[in-house]
């Protein structure tokens, strides 16, 4: 165990405050904490980095905070990782109740607004969207619809992004 511990200390510096790691112990830390992550990430859900709701984002930026520490030695280097490992554990008990529970689920993920209906913009649902005319033009020509009347349903998605169903 003592040579595990010295070959830890010497190659990424574990006991050492961050300032005085070297080149070498902050690349090799890098590395670890970057396989490490990708490890972790498959263990979380495959939605969580896809199309992402504020929930999903809200970790993504969470871990990457953290990681981070880990690589700069800001904070102790496995108290990091096992802390990475913990926010997507509680994401994904969090996201398994939100699949079972409609009120859990609409709470943390939220849900879909209703822009376009048969054709008539809501012009309340782009207000509480903060979505302008130029915004929704631009969304819908992505789509490849130029006029709102030529659209059945668009509704602005839990991921912030436009889903439309033509006429």
């Amino acid at each position: 165990m003592d040579t595990l511990r010295s070959i830890g200390e010497t190659l990424l510096g574990l006991s050492k405050p961050s300032s005085a790691l070297d080149v070498g112990q902050l690349c090799l830390r890098a590395a670890i904490v970057y396989l490490v992550m990708i490890l972790f990430m498959r263990l979380a859900k495959k939605r969580s980095l896809g199309r992402a709701t504020v929930f999903d984002a809200i970790l993504g930026i969470i871990i990457g905070s953290t990681a981070s520490r880990a690589v700069t030695g800001n904070a102790p280097f496995f108290g990091s990782l096992a802390a990475v490992l913990v926010l997507i554990a509680v994401h994904w008990l969090i996201s398994l109740g939100a699949r079972d529970w409609p009120g859990l689920g609409w709470l943390v993920k939220g849900q879909s607004d209703l822009l376009i209906k048969n054709g008539k913009v809501d012009r309340g649902e782009l207000k509480r969207a903060h979505m302008t005319d130029d915004d929704l033009a631009e969304d819908l020509r992505q789509k490849g619809v130029s006029d709102p009347a030529d659209v059945k349903e668009a509704r602005l998605e839990r991921d912030g992004v436009l889903s439309v169903i033509k006429r």
